[in-house]
């Protein structure tokens, strides 16, 4: 049995401007990272043993590469004494490569459950360091807050976007975020928006046409959902989301999505769920030391 289960829930990039490429290749970018209530789960159960392994629902994912399971040795390396073993199954929702953030969330989800459960005298900003080690949007997930991100997204400052409820659809195809940053056609010099004067109307996603013309099923996905709702790519893709005043409107074009497709409904969030219920969960134990 679990001793914790938590969420990973997804992220959408509201926008993602790319303002330059710097000498060592990576690109500066400017987007909007906001979560949606929808998203992998993950269960944390101690072992006796020294050891530290996982599970998941996906048993391709399965791999020494699983960031989950670098997220879990890193920490554990990092740590000033010999800690309990874990377990980690993870039960995947999102798709893989899908421009979602699953495999960062996961990992996020895994230090700042690592950090309760052994008991680690980490704060944020150090958790948040050693995310960035694991991947560009892991800090956004440890910092738990909606967030304007420059640089190559590790510069955060928090931001409170409109909640809107999103139909995410994934038209059934992966795609590689280096091939997409390396194609010389990406456009890389957009001027440098002045947070917080943005809009949805006055930004965009930068990979967006490149993406249509290289994945012409995202291109018919895009079509398809910009008739029901303002859509958009999310990261280098494939996922694209739509956003609705409502949750009824959304799952009625759920409901009319082409059957090769899959999708989900979610609302957005401006604080990750699994820092909600990491905070409930230390108040108990505080007030069960307390008490005792």
């Amino acid at each position: 049995m679990a001793l914790l289960t938590l969420p990973a829930v997804a992220k959408l990039n509201l926008f993602l401007h790319i303002v330059g490429q710097r000498a060592d290749g990576y690109h500066n970018l400017q987007t909007l990272f906001q979560f949606v209530d929808f998203g992998d789960e993950l269960s944390f159960q101690l072992r006796d043993s020294s050891e530290i392994t996982i599970s998941c629902s996906e048993p391709s994912l399965e791999t020494d590469d699983n960031l989950v399971l670098k997220a879990a040795k890193l920490l554990a390396e990092a740590a000033p004494q010999s800690l309990p073993g874990i377990h980690i199954h993870i039960e995947k929702k999102l798709p893989f490569g899908g421009g979602l953030g699953g495999g960062s969330s996961d990992a996020a989800t895994t230090l700042l459950a690592l950090r309760h459960l052994w008991q680690l005298p980490l704060n944020d900003d150090e958790l948040a360091a050693m995310g960035l080690q694991l991947g560009a949007d892991v800090p956004v997930f440890v910092r738990g807050q909606a967030a304007f991100a420059e640089g190559v997204g590790e510069y955060l400052q928090p931001a409170q976007p409109p909640c809107p409820w999103y139909l995410v659809i994934h038209p059934g195809v992966q795609i590689s975020t280096p091939s997409i940053f390396k194609h010389p056609d990406l456009p890389r010099q957009h001027p440098p928006l002045k947070w917080p004067q943005w809009s949805w109307e006055n930004t965009n996603n930068d990979c967006e046409v490149l993406v249509r013309r290289l994945y012409p099923e995202v291109a018919k996905a895009l079509d398809w959902l910009v008739e029901y709702a303002p859509s958009r790519l999310t990261g280098t893709g494939a996922c694209i989301f739509g956003r609705f005043d409502n949750e009824t409107d959304a799952r009625a074009a759920l409901q009319r999505m082409p059957a090769q497709w899959t999708g989900f409904v979610a609302r957005g969030l401006n604080e990750n769920p699994v820092c909600q219920q990491l905070r409930q969960a230390s108040t108990v134990n505080l007030t069960n030391k307390t008490e005792v």
